[in-house]
């Protein structure tokens, strides 16, 4: 489906579509698009509401997937352009949003599980994209202030949003716990780790966050191989949590494969037995791999982010799970 970060993208690309996950894959619009339109008619002024002056060098009079998405999250980061897309976006292919939402209240749950009954103390987000209400660090925090945590994305547009919101307080490193941005691709297996450990102790439990990321991996085996890599390099203790789109709802499915043929980077629908595998040779916490809305849902039986529902559509479009290392 299309997640939180741009894998690929340009600064002064022209329009995209968020790349169904929980980043964003940049994808340029077809000829005539009226999205393209839309986006491309905002005018200059409106273009600096509301995330007030962009960070130098960025071009946001046309839209940005990362910023789409936060848009879709109730997030401050995204401008006049990116609603325009964002709201075009979820008249073509609603699922989208929804698993925006989803994915970002099932995070929600994962953060507060995983550093309160499972006591981890430092994360690893790849694919982040840009803060929003209710990231990672935002919950964590709220529990243990000591938490460290590093977000990692190769969209350069989001590296360089990243480098003005680190000067925010309520992003920014504290002598209890340190924030950081890394730029890595998730198939440098290699060049994330390597920067992960300039900021976490890869000798020390590490939660491995991966929502809305594998399918911009085709090949399945792949993607099998990346995830085990990752986890093999982290300690006894460890932890990973996924959550992805899934196929077998039908309209679903032929939304994904209209969206598919006019995107530069395709996004890669698994099964949910496909999804459950990224999960073998781990201990899977119960419920096990489930849709989003049934993992842990909070006592009142809301998914915990506004938005997020449980119907029947969203439930069979976004699976989630955690496992432990062993």
């Amino acid at each position: 489906m299309f997640r939180r970060h741009a894998s690929g993208s340009r600064t002064d690309a022209p329009v995209s579509h968020p790349s169904p996950g929980r980043g964003l894959t940049a994808v340029a619009h077809p000829a005539g698009s009226e999205l393209h339109s839309a986006a491309a008619a905002v005018p200059g002024p409106e273009g600096r509401d509301p995330g007030g002056t962009p960070p130098l060098g960025l071009d946001v009079s046309t839209a940005h997937p990362a910023r789409v998405w936060n848009y879709w999250l109730g997030g401050r980061d995204y401008f006049a352009a990116d609603r325009v897309a964002g709201e075009q976006l979820n008249r073509e292919f609603p699922h989208l949003a929804q698993t925006a939402q989803a994915e970002r209240a099932f995070l929600v749950r994962a953060v507060r599980f995983l550093v309160g009954p499972a006591r981890i103390r430092q994360f690893l987000d790849l694919g982040a994209g840009l803060p929003a209400g209710g990231n990672t660090h935002e919950i964590a925090r709220r529990i243990a202030p000591e938490v460290g945590i590093v977000y990692a994305d190769n969209d350069p547009a989001v590296l360089v949003h990243a480098r003005a919101l680190l000067q925010n307080p309520t992003l920014a490193s504290t002598p209890e716990g340190v924030v950081s941005y890394v730029g890595a691709d998730l198939r440098d297996v290699t060049a994330v780790l390597a920067g992960a450990a300039r900021t976490l102790d890869l000798g020390q439990p590490v939660a491995l966050i991966m929502l809305g990321i594998l399918g911009h991996v085709d090949d399945y085996g792949a993607a099998r191989s990346i995830t085990s890599q990752l986890m093999d390099a982290l300690p006894t203790g460890s932890y990973l949590a996924i959550a992805d789109g899934v196929a077998g709802s039908g309209p679903v499915d032929d939304a994904q494969q209209r969206y598919n043929g006019a995107a530069a980077v395709p996004y890669h629908l698994r099964r949910p037995d496909q999804v459950a595998s990224f999960f073998d040779g781990l201990d899977l916490v119960e419920p096990g791999v489930v849709p989003c809305p049934r993992w842990k849902p909070d006592a009142s039986g809301a998914p915990g982010t506004p938005g997020a529902g449980a119907g029947p559509a969203n439930e069979a479009a976004v699976y989630c799970g955690i496992a432990r290392k062993l």
